[in-house]
């Protein structure tokens, strides 16, 4: 298995592209479109599904687009499910000035495990930077694509509508540092980093 991070949008927002030799997920389409869907045309992959970690605007900024192009479904937790047409919610309106209206979702996330094609990973819910904050781990590849909720050296914001520091870090203490320390995270903002190094040096939450 293959993930490919990819830096788009003015607040430089991660998208991955998770792929093996025919297949991908996508998660997190936040802009650039034509940046997502030229690495997947290139490789001439075929889009499984899209993956929201969660649904704040400069993570779904070109999920219509991208939706559009490769008809695949998309999942979401089910506590945000209406915050891709709610402009207030999904913090457009407020922090970009423009509001950004998506189609609801086609599947919820749950907890757990999850078969998607040749694709088998789980489900963490992860809440506290929003309440459907999700964290996908790809046990075999010994890797975590962790939304805002981890991040090197630093968390997601809290202040946000639905935001909670309490279950931020009981989620980054009570799930995601329960990994082993070897895993990478490749968070939705900013470098890659390891379990490890999170549990040890983190400013914010530390094991």
């Amino acid at each position: 298995m293959n993930i490919k991070g990819m830096s788009v949008g003015p607040i430089g927002t991660n998208c991955y592209i998770v792929f093996d030799d025919q297949d991908a997920i996508v998660i997190d389409p936040g802009a650039e479109s034509e940046k997502i869907l030229g690495f997947l045309n290139q490789r001439k992959l075929h889009v499984q599904a899209i993956l929201l970690t969660h649904a704040h605007f400069d993570h779904i900024g070109a999920l219509e687009e991208v939706r559009k192009a490769t008809g695949a479904e998309v999942y979401l937790h089910k506590s945000e499910s209406s915050w891709l047409s709610d402009p207030m919610l999904n913090g457009s309106f407020k922090l970009q000035g423009r509001e950004i209206l998506v189609s609801p979702a086609d599947k919820p996330l749950n907890p757990g495990r999850l078969r998607i094609g040749s694709f088998d990973f789980t489900i963490l819910h992860t809440p506290g930077h929003s309440p459907g904050s999700v964290s996908f781990i790809f046990e075999e590849d010994h890797f975590i694509v962790s939304g805002d909720v981890l991040f090197y050296q630093g968390i997601g914001r809290t202040d946000l509508p639905g935001g909670s520091m309490e279950e931020l870090e009981l989620s980054i203490r009570n799930q995601l540092y329960l990994l082993d320390d070897a895993f990478t995270v490749y968070p939705g903002h900013g470098p890659a980093t390891t379990i490890g190094m999170e549990k040890k040096s983190n400013p914010f939450v530390r094991k």
